[in-house]
């Protein structure tokens, strides 16, 4: 399967040519061009997710917003129509609380963040695993390494349909080798699809070097055959202010 990280990019108007309605085309484009099978977005505001419910007709999309009345930016997860059944669809925010909308960590940003989670079933093989997407705090090192703990334990810790096959997919907003990354080595199930990538945020050109944020991590059951970046543009247009990644996965 080929699987997606994608930062979207909140919309509010703030980014002069690259507004989101000047990228729509370019991420159509390219959307339609790869036809990935699953895409696992962040920052998707209200109206962005009904736009790509909308323009995406080969897929179903499926997130909740962040805030305590379910508005706000979402984590959302586009699949292929025909490719995939839905076994189990779960959401949970990044706290001591993960069954209340909007709730925090005490040390983060006073951004609620959130996990996606599907189990898929693919309906040719009849094999299932299942997708984790987030997007772990901008402002909070430490809310972060506790995000990433706690989507880890429950990953581990979850007994639907038993081990299941994983990916955890998202904007971590940590580099590779920081403290918060380093969580990972606890759990040496799970390997890093994207270390051979560099950069992936660039704010739309301006960095100078650009940082490595956005991750697709599988478990054993995965082997990586690709990965690599998305880093299509029209004249001074991107994508987003970070580069998708995208990876094809073979479940074994």
């Amino acid at each position: 399967m080929q699987i997606v990280t994608f930062n979207i990019r909140c919309d509010y108007g703030q980014d002069g040519a690259n507004n989101f309605k000047y990228r729509q085309d370019l991420i159509l484009k390219k959307i339609k061009a790869e036809q990935p099978d699953i895409l696992c977005f962040q920052e998707v505001l209200p109206h962005v997710s009904l736009w790509l419910k909308e323009n995406l007709e080969d897929y179903y999309l499926v997130g909740c917003g962040r805030e305590k009345n379910l508005t706000g930016e979402e984590t959302s997860i586009a699949y292929r129509k025909e490719k995939y059944n839905i076994v189990k669809l779960e959401i949970f925010w990044l706290s001591e609380t993960p069954e209340i909308p909007g709730s925090r960590y005490e040390n983060q940003s006073e951004c609620p963040r959130t996990c996606t989670c599907i189990y898929f079933q693919e309906i040719k093989t009849g094999k299932v695993f299942r997708v984790y997407n987030t997007h772990l705090d901008h402002i909070g090192s430490e809310a972060r390494e506790q995000g990433l703990e706690q989507i880890l334990k429950v990953i581990t810790k979850a007994d639907f349909l038993g081990d299941v096959p994983v990916i955890l997919t998202g904007d971590f907003n940590a580099f590779p080798d920081s403290k918060e990354l380093s969580v990972l080595n606890k759990y040496p199930q799970f390997s890093d699809c994207t270390k051979s990538i560099d950069g992936t945020f660039h704010d739309f050109g301006r960095l100078n070097e650009t940082e490595k944020i956005d991750y697709i991590i599988a478990d054993k059951h995965f082997t990586c055959k690709k990965v690599e970046k998305w880093i299509d543009r029209e004249g001074e247009v991107y994508l987003s202010d970070h580069y998708p990644v995208s990876a094809v996965l073979e479940l074994l």
